[in-house]
């Protein structure tokens, strides 16, 4: 690609952009969240149309109208949003766009056969092909999004935040099946914000800011922070604000007495006080998803007591958990689906969890609404054009942001984060951190999950950590450590690192 642009509107996303990735290699390409690496891949997967520039496939120039020519072509991406159907099977979601036919009917048994051949080849045999992709977990449809890619044998396969979705075990089969792939002359274009992913696999890098192209170099030529800082434009140092040494009160926001669930939660107690950052540890899936969903009343059938304040509460569901006296905030894991309404406006999106507090008699009020939206934008330093646009036309870092201040507009005591910062850059993540550890100065109990010990360690006074539905540790000041956070993770003693 060379001299490739694109605008919408009055914003350029892409300024006179050139990337050229080899056979045989992993081409990572870096930038903060609207850096215009969404937009560059996009064009080369043939979603939208460049407005200038050139692209060259084995140096004869070629144009794109539809992803199915780019696909024809042999180039296949692997979307940070996922493309399945989830009320199909994962066979028919891997096969959906050229499925196997007999007789004018879609070949099962043909269908079958190659569906298995493309989970084996993602290093995921163990999923049926027969499975609804509606009832796989987030890591597991993310495997048959790789699956359905490796279904079209592509030349140059991109892959936009694979891993962000990935439990650690399907991280190892990932990655193997990459380096595969560069063995056997596939060109892989990897887009990552996990620098520790970057020095394992690519070969190649070259770093956006601003929609414009700032450097090129050979993998391991230069420092994370020298490429932080290439990222950002400015001297990344840091990251993690420092910790309050504030008394906690000794009424708890928020105490939790012997909650259970369905044998997913085991009899978990804890407190959670005002003005403490307290992160949930342990490796995926060991019930720390539930429990947020737990206290935010979203499950039934949960047993067990929960006071806020120092009374009992009784949060039945979501609407009785964010009003009164909880005032509580669920941050979701996917915010795609679970956190904006993508073809609504960003304000609309703001103001969903506070119509109340913008509207009298069921009548929104515009000029409050603008008021409240145009604070909100500000106090997170949302990167906004015109707040009537949908709110699907920013940067995913831009859209986080989006669904926290739409919490922080119902002005929360306690806040619940469900990994938060999966797939935002560094530059997102630093203003997030710094947000959070205000939040917590200024009185608000937050309850952390996140899936990278980095934050954990960082971010949070005390880390619990979760393994098969109950707490087993609780880690505080100096003894949050790495080791600490895997042995317990792990459910085993600790022994002294060697």
């Amino acid at each position: 690609m060379s001299g490739v642009s694109k605008r919408y509107g009055g914003v350029t996303a892409l300024k006179e952009a050139d990337l050229s990735v080899t056979p045989g290699r992993i081409h990572a390409v870096l930038g903060e969240n609207g850096a215009g690496k969404s937009t560059l891949i996009k064009i080369m997967a043939g979603v939208v149309a460049p407005d200038e520039g050139m692209i060259t496939l084995d140096g004869k120039p070629v144009s794109f109208a539809t992803p199915a020519a780019a696909n024809a072509a042999g180039i296949v991406c692997v979307f940070q949003e996922l493309s399945l159907i989830p009320d199909l099977t994962a066979a028919d979601n891997i096969i959906i766009s050229n499925p196997p036919q007999r007789f004018g009917m879609i070949d099962r048994k043909a269908q079958r056969a190659l569906a298995e051949q493309a989970l084996a080849a993602a290093g995921t045999a163990d999923i049926h092909p027969f499975a609804l992709v509606r009832d796989l977990s987030l890591s597991r449809r993310q495997m048959v999004e790789i699956a359905k890619a490796l279904a079209r044998r592509p030349r140059v396969l991109i892959l936009d935040e694979a891993t962000s979705a990935l439990t650690a075990a399907d991280v190892r089969n990932v990655f193997g099946v990459i380096k595969r792939l560069r063995a056997e002359g596939t060109a892989i274009v990897y887009i990552s914000h996990r620098m520790h992913e970057i020095a394992e696999l690519a070969d190649d890098c070259t770093v956006f800011r601003n929609g414009r192209k700032i450097a090129t170099y050979a993998a391991g030529s230069k420092t994370d922070t020298e490429v932080v800082e290439l990222m950002i434009g400015r001297e990344y140092k840091n990251v993690f604000p420092p910790k309050s040494t504030a008394a906690r009160p000794e009424t708890p926001a928020l105490s939790c007495r012997n909650l259970s669930w369905s044998g997913r939660l085991n009899d978990i107690s804890f407190s959670l006080h005002a003005g403490e950052v307290v992160g949930l540890g342990g490796l995926d899936g060991q019930g720390q998803r539930e429990l947020l969903l737990a206290m935010f009343g979203v499950l039934r059938g949960v047993t067990g007591q929960i006071e806020v304040a120092g009374k009992p509460a009784s949060l039945a569901d979501p609407e009785a958990a964010k009003s009164g006296a909880a005032a509580m905030a669920l941050i979701p894991e996917d915010r795609k689906i679970e956190g904006l309404m993508l073809p609504m406006s960003i304000a609309e999106n703001l103001c969903f969890a506070a119509l109340d507090r913008v509207s009298s008699r069921g009548i929104i009020d515009r000029s409050k609404q603008a008021e409240r939206v145009a604070a909100m934008i500000e106090l997170l330093k949302i990167k906004v054009v015109d707040p009537d646009l949908p709110v699907s036309s920013l940067s995913g870092g831009n859209q986080q942001k989006v669904v926290i201040a739409k919490w922080l507009m119902n002005d929360p005591r306690i806040v619940l984060l469900n990994d938060p910062m999966r797939g935002i850059d560094v530059g997102t993540k630093q203003e997030l951190y710094a947000l959070l550890r205000k939040l917590a100065d200024e009185g608000v109990a937050i309850l952390f999950y996140s899936t990278d010990y980095d934050e954990l360690i960082g971010c949070c006074d005390r880390v619990m950590v979760m393994y098969d539905g109950a707490i087993v540790r609780t880690l505080e000041g100096d003894a949050i450590t790495e080791h600490a956070l895997v042995a317990s993770a792990l459910n085993i003693s600790e022994a002294p690192p060697a």
